[in-house]
C-alpha cells in the first residue's frame, strides 16, 4: 500500500466550541499552531487513525493521545486547562502474514509476520 493512500491517514476535525459546536477545521497532517485556523478549540473528532494533541503551539506543553471517537467535551474528561494549540498524526501501521515458499517445491516453508508503517 502506497504511503500516500488516503485511506491510511489520520484525520480529526476540531471545533471552537464543546459539543461540536461553532466554526470547524479539518486536519490530516501536522500542526504547529492551530491559532492560525480558529481563536480556540473545546471539541474534536477523531474519524481515523490516532492524535497526539498539545495544549501549547509547537507541539509543546502538555500531551494528550487521542485515538478514534468523539470528544465532546474534551477538557473535563482529560483535566486539560486549556485548549488544544497544536497537533501531530501518529502515522499507522499494518500488518499481515505472508507464506515463503520453499525454492525446491510448492510446500510452505515458512510463514513471515510482516509489518510495514505508513509515513503521514
Amino acid at each position: 500500500m502506497a504511503p500516500t493512500d488516503m485511506n491510511m491517514m489520520s484525520r480529526i476535525t476540531f471545533y471552537e466550541d464543546r459539543n461540536f459546536q461553532g466554526r470547524s477545521y479539518e486536519c490530516s497532517s501536522d500542526c504547529g499552531d492551530l491559532s492560525s485556523y480558529m481563536s480556540r478549540c473545546h471539541s474534536c473528532r477523531v474519524e481515523r487513525g490516532c492524535v497526539m494533541v498539545y495544549d501549547r503551539t509547537n507541539y509543546m506543553g502538555n500531551q494528550y493521545f487521542m485515538r478514534r471517537g468523539e470528544y465532546a467535551d474534551y477538557m473535563s474528561m482529560m483535566g486539560m486547562s486549556d485548549c488544544i494549540r497544536s497537533c501531530r498524526m501518529i502515522p499507522m501501521v499494518t500488518s499481515y502474514f505472508t507464506t515463503l515458499l520453499n525454492p525446491h517445491g510448492n510446500q510452505s516453508h515458512n510463514t513471515a509476520f510482516v509489518i510495514s508503517m505508513v509515513a503521514t
